[in-house]
């Protein structure tokens, strides 16, 4: 049997960020995060991991894009971002694909995660052996799992068809056997309403 390496290739990220922040009512990626927005702090501490960062947009892009322009990122367009979650992610494989025909995995990310750290990121990568079809996924303290998340390239025809609001989940379900979770403490916490963003804030120990 051949022998499984721990692949020592960089692991793209892909920093999904291209939605409307509806229930927000002002969007997420311009919110004040310390003397930042919240996708430069995003991007900054991604960049930290040593992994290449590509970002994902589509709604109130042309805002975003000269704020994140100093950085050594790629940014992928996402025309559907209506469409929803899935949508941004099938676009941004497509994208990535071209951009890195030679990555080994992926590892998917939401700008509403504004708490991860670039440790957890690399803990993840440390984690992840090139063409073992492993699917690495954050568990929080509590027991939930999903994202940030590393897939396999295996996976990448299967993300390419994800549609509409559904996001990778419906992946991590369907390949239960392949599964294995990084256990990160209370990082996970998303922020979809201004009292969350406030209270994300307080917690970082920003105001």
């Amino acid at each position: 049997m051949k022998k499984q390496v721990q692949s020592m290739d960089k692991i793209p990220i892909l920093l999904l960020a291209a939605g409307s922040s509806s229930r927000m009512g002002r969007p997420k990626q311009l919110l004040p995060w310390g003397k930042q927005t919240l996708i430069e702090h995003q991007i900054e501490t991604l960049l930290k991991s040593d992994q290449p960062v590509n970002v994902v947009l589509g709604a109130n892009s042309k805002a975003v894009i000269p704020l994140i322009k100093k950085f050594e990122i790629n940014v992928f367009i996402n025309k559907n971002w209506e469409k929803g979650m899935g949508s941004s992610i099938a676009s941004g494989i497509c994208q990535l694909s071209e951009k890195s025909p030679s990555a080994t995995g992926v590892l998917i990310t939401l700008l509403d995660q504004p708490l991860i750290t670039a440790t957890h990121i690399k803990k993840m990568v440390t984690g992840f052996t090139q063409g073992n079809q492993q699917i690495i996924v954050s568990q929080s303290a509590s027991g939930w799992r999903g994202v940030p998340v590393i897939f396999d390239k295996i996976y990448f025809e299967e993300l390419r068809r994800l549609d509409g609001e559904k996001g990778a989940k419906i992946l991590i379900q369907q390949h239960k056997q392949s599964v294995s979770g990084i256990a990160c403490g209370e990082i996970l916490e998303d922020m979809d309403t201004l009292e969350n963003y406030q209270e994300m804030i307080k917690k970082d120990g920003i105001i």
